[in-house]
């Protein structure tokens, strides 16, 4: 079987690396004014399951960033981890 490098992750794309799916999210920073933590929010498109409308929907994440280097309106890139804190499971990726 083909080895599997986890952050080689595109965008929302889920990898099955020994039985485990890895989904990566990209998002924009929101607010970085905890330490070592950034809040990112993430865009998906959905569609209403009655009229078939597809709107956005917007979801806010809170991502470990142990160097503080992201900053509000940087693009990045988060990937699932064990929890860190009671809101933080995810880990900041550069892109």
């Amino acid at each position: 079987m083909k080895r599997i490098n986890k952050f080689s992750c595109n965008f929302m794309e889920k990898k099955n690396i020994k039985n485990k799916i890895i989904t990566r999210k990209k998002g924009v920073v929101v607010s970085d004014k905890m330490d070592k933590t950034i809040v990112v929010a993430v865009q998906t498109l959905k569609t209403h399951s009655k009229y078939k409308k597809k709107y956005r929907s917007t979801k806010k994440y809170k991502a470990h960033d142990v160097e503080n280097k992201y900053k509000i309106g940087d693009v990045v890139e988060i990937v699932p981890s064990k929890p860190i804190s009671k809101d933080k499971s995810y880990i900041a990726a550069q892109l």
